[in-house]
């Protein structure tokens, strides 16, 4: 990209300037190799984590004493999730299947998927949003020389500067969740992912929400921010101009406050305790079963090596799943649909 003068260079702030370059025309997010083509989530480690997801889909419909239970992927990508639970669910139990996606329908997705951007209403089942408020858009603020947060202003080379104080609901949700002490302290501002869990809860009449992704809690946030950027399986600059992702890591306990207080209290694990909860363990097989099943030793050596991923310290099993949930008891409110999953409204 050649040299952009102050003069002639579109400065935003980050909320705005990546929801342009992810979602805008030509957006990242929008292209056709998907997510998939830059970067590897649990989706795409192992089937494993699919079957996971199919248990937790059963033990939903059982709680709801139904055989008939909707599953809602939020950010779906090209809908490798859902098409890897519809295969692993077993024949006892009817789908109903969307995929909440800004991008166009892939080729060949399986019929059974609804392809939608916005997350439906009334829905009985799991929600289940992998990797998506990561990708909600969301301001960042800077403490500046006086200990004054300011909102950074990004040009679509990625130089920044500071721009106005951060005041309003802003300024309320940092010193609530991401106070800034120090000149030079940094923060994604996470109350459109607030709002955006919120509202995909609301779309619930009963079930589970469950998001999974890389988090952070108010005890330990990062005294610099994590926004960052992905282009073909590399961590690069946070760059806004279309060419790479744009995320950064989330106030998963923020998320956590934000809807209804009629409901019960959300609960917040670490992806090595939920998987492990729905029988995925990285423990090596027993080396008996090399002589007595030499195939299946080896069948089960790779599982374990899979699911050890999916569980590794400092790695998957680090991500944090929240999970809500929706009693059928509770009174959902009426209204237009749910964000779309990246959480902006759907034109």
């Amino acid at each position: 990209m050649g040299h952009v003068t102050d003069e002639t260079c579109q400065w935003q702030g980050w909320r705005e300037a990546t929801e342009r370059a992810l979602y805008g025309p030509g957006g990242f997010y929008l292209r056709p190799e998907g997510p998939a083509g830059h970067f590897r989530t649990s989706v795409h480690a192992s089937p494993l984590f699919a079957a996971a997801v199919a248990r937790l889909l059963g033990e939903v419909a059982e709680e709801l004493g139904t055989a008939e239970v909707d599953l809602v992927d939020v950010g779906a990508g090209r809908g490798e999730l859902l098409t890897a639970v519809l295969a692993a669910v077993g024949p006892s139990l009817s789908v109903r299947a969307y995929a909440v996606e800004r991008a166009a329908r892939p080729d060949g997705l399986d019929p059974r998927v609804e392809w939608t951007d916005r997350v439906p209403r009334g829905v009985r089942g799991l929600l289940f949003a992998n990797e998506w408020l990561d990708n909600v858009p969301a301001d960042v603020a800077e403490a500046d020389a006086t200990g004054t947060a300011r909102y950074v202003e990004v040009a679509p080379d990625g130089r920044e500067r500071l721009g106005t104080p951060v005041t309003g609901p802003d300024a309320d949700w940092l010193d609530r969740w991401w106070p800034l002490r120090e000149p030079g302290a940094r923060a994604e501002i996470g109350r459109p992912r607030d709002e955006a869990w919120a509202a995909a809860v609301a779309s619930l009449a009963a079930g589970r929400a469950v998001a999974v992704d890389y988090a952070h809690l108010r005890e330990a946030r990062p005294p610099f921010g994590s926004l960052t950027g992905f282009r073909a399986g590399r961590e690069v600059p946070p760059v806004p101009d279309g060419g790479c992702d744009v995320t950064s890591h989330v106030a998963l306990d923020a998320c956590a406050a934000a809807p209804d207080d009629g409901l019960p209290a959300p609960e917040l694990v670490t992806q090595r305790e939920a998987l492990g909860r729905l029988g995925v363990s990285g423990g090596r097989p027993p080396l008996a079963l090399a002589s007595t099943d030499p195939a299946g030793y080896v069948r089960a050596l790779a599982s374990a090596g899979e699911a050890a991923e999916l569980t590794a310290r400092g790695g998957l099993g680090d991500f944090l799943w929240l999970t809500q949930r929706v009693p059928g008891s509770v009174h959902r409110p009426e209204g237009p649909g749910a964000p779309g999953p990246r959480g902006i409204l759907a034109a």
